[in-house]
């Protein structure tokens, strides 16, 4: 991830601020092997991470796959929901 550079009378927790989370929610729909597939597509996860998030999903409800800006995470947002996932930005 590029780090922003701050402009003059900005402090770090504004760039912050302006970070979002696309959070994928567990469902009882999808395969395990249709939701890796995605992660690596869409997230550009490399194998291993992809399986440690739909584990992650699985297990605890929810996971953090993918931080950004709101426009950033948007079309990945929508490609995950067309690929009928359930996903938020947070």
């Amino acid at each position: 991830m590029v780090k922003e550079k701050l402009k003059p009378g900005q402090d770090q927790k504004e760039l912050t601020d302006n970070e979002k989370e696309l959070i994928l929610f567990n469902d009882e729909v999808n395969t395990f092997e249709f939701v890796i597939d995605t992660l690596i597509e869409v997230c550009g996860h490399d194998p291993f991470q992809a399986e440690q998030c739909a584990l992650t999903a699985h297990f605890n409800g929810k996971c953090g796959v993918k931080s950004g800006t709101f426009h950033e995470l948007k079309p990945v947002y929508d490609e995950m929901i067309n690929r009928q996932l359930t996903v938020s930005i947070s």
